[in-house]
C-alpha cells in the first residue's frame, strides 16, 4: 500500500539541513570517545536504540483534562481517523512509535478493515486493543456504576465480558495481538462488597475473556491502586494481578502502569518479581506526582524511569526465551499540545532505555557479589549521568526522523493547518 505521510515529503530532510549536521556528528563522536574510554562500543548501542519502539495511545492524541473539565484547542482531533493522522506525525518525526493502541468504544467505526488500511497508509500498525467497562455508554443496556467484570449481577458481568470479546474480534481485524483489560471495579465504603467474592467474580469473568483469545494473543491485566474506587480496588496491586494471571493461563500477563502505584512504591522491584515468574507483560509509561497518572513520561521522576529500564535490561539478559514486553505511552492531560507531549515522552523513554544499555554490567555484578554498596550504586549512577541525547538524535536521523522533534513539529505548522480543516470541539466535562 502506498504511504501518504501527514507532513510533506522532504520536510524533515529540509528541516534537518537547516539545523546543520556537523554539530550532531561532533556530539555523537564525542560521546563515542567517552564510552570507548569506559570499554563500551557505541555502535551496538545505536543499533539497539534504532530497533526500540513504543506504541502511542489514540486517547493521548486528544486533549485530556482534570476530573472536572477538559478544554478544547484549535486543531484537536475529532475522530479516530484524525487521531491516527496526529500519531503519524509523531512517528514521522521521532521514528520509534510505529504502532497505535485503540480504545473501544471510543474508537469504534463501521469498517475496521478500512481503518487498518488507513493506518497502514500512514505507516502505522495497531498494538493492543483496550476495552472500556469503567464508564457507561449512551447505547448501553446495563450500568457499570456498581462494577463490571466483578459486578454482583450476572447480567452486568455478561455484558462486560461480551464487550471484551467484541474488542478481541475488532483487534483481529486490525492486526492486533493483545487485549489490555482494566476495570474500575471496587468499593468506596467499608462493607460495600465482600473482597473475596468480588475477586472470584472478576476471575470468573476474566476466564471467559481469556477463553476467547486467539492462540497467538496475550491478555494483559492492568492493576490500579485506587480510582474510581477509593476504598478498595478489585485488582489493586501486582500481587493480585500475578495471582489472576497465573490462574488464567500462560497467555495472561501483568501490565504495569507507572502511575498506578503509591508514591513510594519500588516499581523496579515489581519488574524483577514479575519477570522472575514469567508474567511481565508490558508497561504503560507516564509519570505521577500525587494521584494523577497521566503526566508526561520522565517529567517528574526520570531516575525511576531509568531504574525500571535497568531491570528490563537485566530481565532481557536473563530471559530463557523471547523477551518482548508491550510498551505504550499512556498519558492524556490538559496543558500541552498532545503531539508535543507524546514526542517529549517518546524521547524520555528511549533515553532511559539507552542509559540502561550502557550500564557496566560486569562492574555492577562484581560490586553486588562483593557487597560493595557504593560501587554498585555508582555503576548505575555513571550511566544515568551520561548525556545520551546525541546517540538518540543520530539514530533518529538515520531512520529519517528529525534532529529536533519539537522544533520540527512547531516549524511544520501542523496544528494551525488542522485548525483550518477540523471541526472545532466544544468544552467538555471529565477526563475522557
Amino acid at each position: 500500500m502506498q504511504e501518504h505521510l501527514p507532513l510533506p515529503e522532504g520536510f524533515v530532510r529540509d528541516f534537518n539541513t537547516s539545523r546543520g549536521g556537523d554539530g550532531l556528528e561532533d556530539d555523537y563522536q564525542s560521546l563515542a570517545r567517552q564510552l570507548r574510554r569506559r570499554g563500551i562500543d557505541i555502535e551496538p548501542i545505536r543499533r539497539k536504540v534504532a530497533a526500540f519502539s513504543v506504541a502511542l495511545p489514540t486517547w493521548g492524541a486528544g486533549r485530556g483534562g482534570t476530573r472536572f473539565a477538559k478544554f478544547p484547542f484549535d486543531g484537536a482531533p475529532t475522530s479516530i481517523q484524525e487521531k491516527l493522522e496526529d500519531c503519524a506525525v509523531v512517528q514521522q518525526l521521532c521514528r520509534i512509535t510505529p504502532r497505535v493502541s485503540p480504545h473501544f468504544p471510543w474508537d469504534c467505526v463501521a469498517d475496521y478493515a478500512a481503518l487498518r488500511d488507513l493506518a497502514a497508509s500512514l505507516a502505522l500498525g495497531f498494538d493492543a486493543v483496550n476495552s472500556n467497562t469503567f464508564q457507561d455508554q449512551p447505547e448501553q443496556r446495563l450500568s457499570y456504576s456498581a462494577g463490571s467484570l466483578s459486578s454482583a449481577h450476572a447480567a452486568v458481568r455478561d455484558q462486560a465480558v461480551a464487550h471484551n470479546v467484541e474488542c478481541i474480534r475488532i483487534g483481529k481485524i486490525l492486526g492486533s495481538k493483545a487485549i489490555t483489560v482494566w476495570v474500575g471495579d471496587g468499593s468506596n465504603f467499608p462493607g460495600q462488597q465482600d473482597f473475596t467474592r468480588a475477586f472470584d467474580r472478576y476471575l470468573e469473568s476474566a476466564a471467559r475473556i481469556y477463553g476467547a483469545l486467539p492462540r497467538d494473543w496475550k491478555m494483559l491485566l492492568e492493576h490500579k491502586l485506587f480510582e474510581p474506587a477509593f476504598y478498595s480496588s478489585v485488582l489493586q496491586d501486582w500481587g493480585s494481578s500475578i495471582l489472576a494471571a497465573q490462574q488464567l493461563g500462560e497467555q495472561a500477563y501483568c501490565l504495569v502502569d507507572l502511575g498506578d502505584h503509591a508514591p513510594t512504591t519500588n516499581i523496579e522491584q515489581i519488574v524483577a518479581r514479575l519477570h522472575r515468574f514469567g508474567k511481565l507483560g508490558g508497561f504503560h509509561f507516564n509519570d505521577s506526582k500525587y494521584g494523577d497518572d497521566d503526566l508526561d513520561s520522565g517529567s517528574i521522576n526520570p531516575h525511576q524511569l531509568f531504574l525500571v529500564f535497568n531491570e528490563l535490561i537485566e530481565a532481557e539478559l536473563s530471559a530463557k526465551g523471547s523477551f518482548a514486553p508491550a510498551y505504550l505511552i499512556d498519558q492524556s492531560h490538559n496543558v500541552t499540545d498532545p503531539i508535543e507531549s507524546m514526542l517529549a515522552s517518546a524521547e524520555a523513554i528511549v533515553c532511559a532505555f539507552a542509559k540502561a544499555l550502557i550500564v557496566d554490567r560486569e562492574a555492577l555484578l562484581y560490586a553486588q557479589e562483593s557487597n560493595d554498596v557504593m560501587m554498585a550504586f555508582q555503576s548505575l549512577r555513571q550511566a544515568y549521568r551520561t548525556d545520551v541525547s546525541p546517540l538518540i538524535a543520530q539514530a533518529r536521523v538515520d531512520a529519517g526522523g528529525a534532529v529536533d522533534v519539537l522544533g520540527a513539529f512547531r516549524a511544520s505548522g501542523w496544528r494551525k493547518t488542522q485548525a483550518r480543516r477540523r471541526q472545532k470541539l466544544a468544552p467538555g466535562t471529565g477526563i475522557v
